[in-house]
C-alpha cells in the first residue's frame, strides 16, 4: 500500500469540499482504494488528505493529474496556497 498525503491551506472548507466532491480526476478510476480528510483542530483553514493506492505508479500518476487541477482556479477555487503532495510507504503500523 502506498499513501499520497496532500496538505494545503484553504479559504473555505465548504467551497473546498464541494470541489473535492466533484472529483475532477476520478479518484476510484485513478486507483484510490481509500481516503481520509483531516483538519487540524487549531486551524480550520487547512486540510490534509490521505489517499491509499496499491502501487507507487498509480500514486505518482494521480499526483501528476492533481497538479493540473491545482493549476486551474476554476477546478480548485478554495486553495489558500500551494499544495504539498508526498508519496509514502508504511514502515511500521501498530494498533493498541
Amino acid at each position: 500500500m502506498v499513501t499520497v498525503r496532500i496538505e494545503h491551506p484553504i479559504t473555505s472548507f465548504e467551497r473546498w469540499k464541494a470541489a473535492f466532491d466533484r472529483d475532477p480526476v476520478d479518484r476510484r478510476g485513478s486507483g484510490v482504494r481509500r481516503y481520509q480528510i483531516f483538519r487540524p483542530v487549531d486551524d480550520p483553514e487547512f486540510v490534509m488528505i490521505d489517499l491509499d493506492f496499491a502501487t507507487s505508479t498509480e500514486a505518482t500518476t494521480f499526483v501528476s493529474a492533481m497538479r493540473q487541477v491545482w493549476a486551474s482556479p476554476q477546478a480548485a477555487p478554495a486553495l489558500g496556497g500551494p499544495p504539498r503532495a508526498t508519496i509514502a510507504e508504511p514502515v511500521e503500523e501498530v494498533a493498541y
